[in-house]
């Protein structure tokens, strides 16, 4: 299993508006690519960062999945997010393997 993790810091006027659309919009369009089984949203609650912290996780089966995800669907679903809150964030993405 692979986990996508995107760690978002948002300017505080933002933060509203961002989680009602990754709640109604991103996250729905990112789990309709069938790429990750299950996601979830954490906010970060002892970020040295100014802002709001958030983490963004979603999990797929393979890397192969995600590698899909990552060409297919991601450039697109980056750019709407870019459009719709330009400058009112920076995100960094991290990829993880479950280790049993």
């Amino acid at each position: 299993m692979i986990l996508y993790n995107v760690t978002v810091i948002l300017d505080e006027s933002a933060e509203q508006d961002w989680v009602k659309w990754m709640n109604e919009v991103h996250v729905p369009e990112v789990m309709a690519t069938n790429c990750f089984v299950s996601s979830r949203m954490l906010k970060v609650l002892d970020s040295p960062n100014e802002g709001v912290t958030y983490c963004m996780q979603y999990i797929a089966a393979n890397s192969e999945i995600y590698e899909r995800y990552k060409t297919e669907f991601a450039p697109a679903l980056q750019a709407d997010a870019i459009k719709k809150f330009e400058n009112k964030f920076v995100a960094f993405r991290t990829l993880m393997e479950f280790v049993d």
